[in-house]
């Protein structure tokens, strides 16, 4: 005689689930709750139950991260946007609203100040690694929504939105800011008044040198990206927001070199556009980057090929050889053997 095979537990309206975990986190047992966020939402999506494993995995996310336990939170909040690819679900506006409401809910806890005892001095080392780790969760997190976003519908670098919110969390919360990073997701982002006080802020308080690097890193992306518009509209809130804070707005070749740049683009002048970076060769220099990022833009506004660094480095290497034939028939010959063996 077979035996009937058991028949599964018939799964329970999602608002049970969520209610039932929800008491397990309030008693405090976070890890115990983690899991059968992580276990029961599995069973809702293997029953094609998307919707309700979503709803239990937001409302897990933001009730450990409102709790504190970041790490349990932000592993909930990445299996919900596994769970948003794998149910295909489309970009919109709720589930963008969904993602905001979980980014929020990340602590944003400021460090320590004036600390000089060894206690304290634990204490700001405890403090900025529980920093490091909050950043890299929510990095964890956003990256993730982005990614889901560009594939499900969003602009081709992913949701402006979601760009700016990483960029916001990353410059306000990082121990070790990174401004670069900061700017690369701004300038994906879709609020160049917002970048233009982040950057503000940053004056305020970065070494000497570094602002104008800060402002024309930002505005080359842009222009790497050919948005003209907003390079130009975050110029003009930098000089905006540096007169109503009274920070002084640096006055450097470098920045020269921008005000010149910004109109230049506005035409069809790839010699002026040639000319400004030779004149200002030794500004741009200050940052290797710079220079390739000034490639990109002659490619998008004029058209230029960005030259193979390979054919530079050949190209060079037989100019010499040119040269040296020029001088002696004997010498050149001896300058390729050593060249090629």
């Amino acid at each position: 005689m077979s035996r009937e095979r058991p028949r599964r537990a018939t799964l329970p309206p999602a608002e049970e689930t969520i209610e039932k975990l929800e008491n397990m986190i309030n008693e405090g047992n976070y890890y115990g709750a983690q899991q059968m966020y992580k276990s029961i939402s599995a069973r809702y999506a293997s029953a094609q139950r998307h919707s309700e494993a979503l709803d239990i995995l937001h409302s897990g996310a933001c009730l450990q991260l409102k709790k504190g336990q970041v790490t349990c939170g932000s592993e909930l909040a990445v299996i919900y946007v596994e769970t948003l690819v794998k149910a295909k679900v489309p970009y919109d506006d709720d589930v963008l609203d969904g993602i905001r409401k979980i980014y929020k809910k990340f602590p944003q806890i400021p460090l320590p100040q004036d600390l000089g005892e060894d206690d304290d001095l634990q204490q700001l080392n405890e403090a900025l690694g529980a920093a490091k780790t909050r950043v890299e969760c929510c990095m964890s997190f956003l990256k993730a929504a982005i990614k889901w976003s560009a594939e499900f519908g969003a602009h081709r670098n992913g949701s402006p939105e979601l760009h700016v919110m990483l960029a916001e969390y990353v410059y306000s919360e990082s121990p070790e800011l990174d401004m670069t990073r900061v700017s690369y997701h701004f300038v994906r982002g879709n609020n160049p008044k917002k970048f233009a006080s982040t950057l503000v802020d940053f004056m305020g308080k970065c070494y000497p040198g570094e602002d104008d690097l800060a402002i024309a890193r930002a505005i080359l992306m842009y222009l790497a990206m050919g948005n003209l518009r907003d390079a130009n509209i975050l110029m003009d809130e930098v000089k905006k927001h540096s007169q109503h804070k009274e920070h002084d707005f640096p006055q450097s070749d470098l920045i020269q070199f921008l005000n010149y740049l910004l109109p230049t683009l506005q035409r069809d002048a790839l010699p002026l556009f040639n000319m400004l970076r030779t004149n200002y060769k030794s500004s741009i220099d200050r940052e290797p980057a710079f220079n390739e990022l000034l490639d990109e833009i002659a490619e998008l506004f004029y058209g230029v090929q960005r030259r193979n660094p390979l054919e530079g480095m050949f190209g060079d290497i037989f100019k010499g050889i040119l040269k040296v034939a020029a001088d002696s028939k004997d010498e050149f010959l001896r300058t390729v053997s050593q060249l090629f063996s």
